[in-house]
C-alpha cells in the first residue's frame, strides 16, 4: 500500500482548527499593539494588519463558512492562561514576558470568526495547542483523522501545531493564504520549511475540494 499526505478531505473525519486568531494578536487594540505609537506600529506591523484586513481574515471567514456548511468540525484555540497571573503558562511564554489572564478580552477570538455556541474553543499556555490542551484526546473522540489548519503566527504557533499533529498521526492540510506572520519573507520561508509535513492548499482550492466532497 502506498502512503501519501495528498489525500482529499473526507468530511466525516475532518476538522478545521483556527489558531490564535484573537484580539491579542489580530486587533489593533490588542495588548501586543495598543501601547505602540503610530510610527512604531506602522514600521513594525502595518503590513501585517493590511494583510489581515484585506486578505487573510476574509479568507478565514470563507473557510470557516465552507466548513460549517459542509458539517466539518470547527475548533478554535487562543493564547490564554488558566489563571489570572499566568503561573500555569509555559516557561517560554514566561520568558517572552506576556500573559493573557483567564477570561481577558485579549484571549477572545476576533468578532469576524466568533465561535458558535457548539464549537470547541481551547485556551492554551504554550506555542503548540497539542502540548498545553487536550486537543488530541478531543479529536480522537470526534473520530478526526484529517486536520485543516489556519491561523497565526505562520512560523510560530501554526508550525508547532502542524508538526505535532503530524507526529500524532493526523493528515494535515495547511491553508497557505489563511495563515500569516509579520513579514512576507517569514511567511514564505515557513511555508517552504513545513511543506514536508503537510499538504498545502489555498483557500479557494480547499473550498472547491470541500464542495466536491459534499456532492
Amino acid at each position: 500500500m502506498t502512503l501519501s499526505r495528498d489525500v482529499p478531505l473526507q468530511i466525516e473525519q475532518s476538522a478545521v482548527l483556527f489558531i490564535d486568531v484573537q484580539n491579542f494578536s489580530a486587533h489593533r487594540q490588542g495588548a501586543e499593539f495598543k501601547d505602540l505609537d503610530d510610527v512604531t506600529f506602522n514600521d513594525k506591523y502595518r503590513w501585517y494588519f493590511e494583510q489581515l484586513d484585506d486578505r487573510v481574515v476574509p479568507n478565514m471567514q470563507l473557510l470557516l463558512q465552507a466548513c460549517r456548511d459542509a458539517g466539518i468540525e470547527v475548533l478554535h484555540t487562543t493564547i490564554e492562561s488558566l489563571t489570572l497571573d499566568g503561573r500555569d503558562r509555559s516557561l517560554d511564554y514566561k520568558i517572552t514576558g506576556f500573559n493573557i489572564p483567564k477570561g481577558a478580552w485579549d484571549g477572545k477570538v476576533i468578532d469576524q470568526l466568533a465561535p458558535l455556541d457548539d464549537e470547541i474553543w481551547l485556551p492554551k499556555g504554550s506555542s503548540s495547542v497539542f502540548v498545553s490542551t487536550h486537543i488530541d484526546y478531543l479529536l480522537r473522540n470526534l473520530g478526526i483523522r484529517q486536520l485543516v489548519i489556519s491561523g497565526l503566527i505562520t512560523d510560530q504557533c501554526v508550525e508547532s501545531a502542524i508538526r505535532d499533529a503530524c507526529d500524532l498521526g493526523y493528515l494535515v492540510t495547511q491553508v497557505t493564504d489563511a495563515c500569516l506572520t509579520y513579514t512576507q519573507e517569514r511567511h514564505d520561508h515557513s511555508l517552504r520549511t513545513i511543506s514536508g509535513y503537510c499538504r498545502q492548499r489555498t483557500t479557494k482550492e480547499l473550498i472547491a475540494e470541500i464542495a466536491t466532497q459534499k456532492s
